[in-house]
């Protein structure tokens, strides 16, 4: 599991280790995953999945690999123009790069057991004004998602959550009265059931599928509606 130290992925370490689940928990900042692991048991691996090194110690760990959880992911909002470009390739390194690479390179592992993948993408994929790169990697990751479902013996799960009480969100002041803030426990269990019953999007709060059908489906007034809501 990538980015388990903190939020979703620690919540969904959490509920992987309660069913009985061998967990490989990786992530960079290695005391919280050292927390993580303390709670959960399992096997913490502190790596950085963008550097070849940290991905080869990875891959090497998780030598049988049935499911694959891609939580890690860094957030920015403010004007773009003011946005440098050490900002925007941390992240698309850590939203999109990362769980490419590590996809990638278990993918045969994953086929061979016909197992499952799991991207935490974000409603912000339908586009977000103040979050446009940010917007722009998880419509990528959601992007890629939709290609993997097209390889035999891989399923393949997309979560869209809304704003998740994460590190994301320090320091941000979120003074939106609807819709709410979501705990890490609550993505987590949509999450898993999503895997369990063979979803391909799980969005949560459910009621975000409409803007995102919408935005197939009548893109003309999902734009207007999203200009005059924001």
């Amino acid at each position: 599991m990538a980015g388990a130290s903190s939020g979703i992925g620690a919540a969904t370490a959490a509920e992987l280790a309660a069913a009985g689940c061998q967990v490989v928990l990786v992530g960079r900042d290695q005391l919280r995953l050292a927390q993580v692991t303390a709670r959960t048991g399992g096997l913490a691996l502190a790596a950085e999945l963008t550097d070849a090194s940290g991905l080869d110690r990875v891959v090497t760990a998780a030598r049988r690999v049935d499911l694959l959880v891609h939580c890690a992911g860094i957030g920015w909002s403010g004007d773009l123009a003011s946005m440098s470009a050490e900002q925007v390739e941390a992240l698309t390194a850590v939203n999109l790069t990362a769980p490419v690479l590590l996809t990638s390179a278990v993918l045969p592992e994953l086929r061979r057991r016909r197992g499952h993948v799991v991207f935490v993408s974000s409603i912000a994929a339908v586009g977000v004004r103040g979050e446009e790169v940010y917007a722009a990697t998880k419509a990528g990751v959601r992007a890629f998602a939709e290609s993997l479902r097209r390889l035999d013996g891989l399923g393949v799960t997309t979560v869209l959550p809304g704003a998740v009480r994460t590190s994301i969100f320090a320091g941000r002041r979120y003074d939106r009265r609807f819709p709410r803030v979501l705990a890490p426990e609550e993505v987590a269990d949509r999450l898993l059931r999503g895997v369990q019953r063979g979803r391909a999007e799980v969005f949560v709060p459910g009621w975000l599928a409409v803007p995102a059908r919408l935005q197939g489906a009548l893109p003309g007034v999902f734009r207007a509606l999203a200009r005059r809501f924001g």
